[in-house]
């Protein structure tokens, strides 16, 4: 009686090595081509027979629902196409500094997991990588990743705010197809084209800001985005597809000081267009201690709206101090805390 739990603890190495399905390669590595398992919490060993595990195969844990957490071993470079697809139990995956590839819809309709860190090895973010992720949250995409394909993020319904950062040069369509809970977008100074329907019928989305580099903005890419109303461009005016800002009422296109096509630009009644241009006025009475603040004057187009912020050195963490509208082309701002610190640096930014 007494013996079997022991037997049982012996046997466990043999169950979990049959849970997986192998295939050695012809460079000696293998390749779990599917899973046999039945759920809960799966670690992905380093090696099998000696042999390194370098690739998860397509499908390979397909619609396995009753998967709870996966660890993926740290010799893995790729993660096939669907290959943890459907898995709706799945609220946690790690994946290691090794994987440089990961495939098409590779994590789609895993509606359980609400966030993922995309390790700095991966370059690409495929097709449908996390389409219908619906409690997907937070991601945050590494400067590694030079390209998103399309639909990467469709139907992520939960997801708040994305960040493209620089070293992407593309967008795929539909990127952000119907994620109606997305607020804010940021789009990388690299990014030279933009998909279409990107952020089609994201009705929470109210402010976009594009970098300077894009030349080409698809059909419908903020079509039936009903609360935006802001869009900052740094770059020159893009060539745009059709529908692109369709039923957006009272929006604003800001533009920056230097870049040229936007003093014209117009393509329907309820858009405005303005030109960004906050300075602080340093050569005036304001600039300097009055009252026992330190404040100056900020000029620019009327009404634009601006956020200051302060540090306490370039390389430290900017802290949001005030949002405000440069009413009348002009605002003072001041600063009772500027005795607290040593130093003090402000700059201003877009909401």
């Amino acid at each position: 009686m007494k013996l079997l739990p022991i037997l049982l603890l012996l046997a466990l190495p043999a169950m979990v090595q049959a849970q997986f399905t192998f295939t050695t390669n012809s460079n000696n590595t293998i390749t779990i081509i599917s899973y046999t398992g039945f759920g809960g919490a799966v670690t992905i060993p380093d090696t099998t027979n000696d042999l390194p595990i370098t690739s998860i195969g397509d499908y390979a844990f397909q619609y396995c629902t009753n998967l709870t957490s996966v660890m993926i071993g740290t010799n893995i470079t790729s993660i096939g196409s669907g290959a943890f697809a459907g898995c709706t139990s799945l609220p946690t995956v790690t994946i290691p500094d090794s994987v440089t590839s990961i495939g098409s819809g590779a994590f789609a309709g895993c509606t359980s997991l609400p966030t993922v860190t995309i390790p700095d090895s991966v370059t690409s973010l495929e097709a449908w990588t996390f389409e219908d992720c619906t409690s997907l949250t937070n991601i945050t995409i590494p400067d590694s990743v030079t390209n998103i394909g399309k639909s990467v993020f469709l139907g992520c319904k939960t997801l708040t705010s994305l960040t493209i950062p620089d070293s992407v040069s593309s967008i795929g369509a539909g990127v952000c197809l119907l994620c109606p809970s997305l607020a804010s977008v940021i789009i990388g100074n690299s990014v030279t084209s933009i998909g279409d329907s990107a952020f089609y019928d994201c009705s929470s989305l109210t402010n976009v800001i594009i970098g300077n580099s894009v030349t080409n903005i698809g059909n419908s890419v903020f079509e039936w985005c009903f609360s935006l109303k802001a869009i900052y461009f740094q770059c020159n005016t893009p060539a745009f597809g059709v529908n692109e800002f369709a039923f957006d009422s009272n929006l604003t296109v800001y533009y920056l000081p230097g870049t040229t096509g936007w003093e014209n630009f117009s393509h329907s009644p309820s858009l405005s267009v303005m030109l960004w241009n906050p300075q602080a006025q340093t050569g005036d009475g304001s600039f300097g201690v009055q009252n026992n603040q330190f404040g100056f004057s900020i000029k620019g187009t009327k009404n634009i709206p601006i956020v200051i912020e302060a540090c306490t050195n370039m390389g430290s963490t900017w802290i949001p101090l005030q949002t405000c509208i440069v009413t009348n082309g002009s605002i003072y701002f001041s600063d009772p805390r500027w005795t607290n610190y040593p130093t003090r640096f402000y700059r201003f930014r877009s909401p």
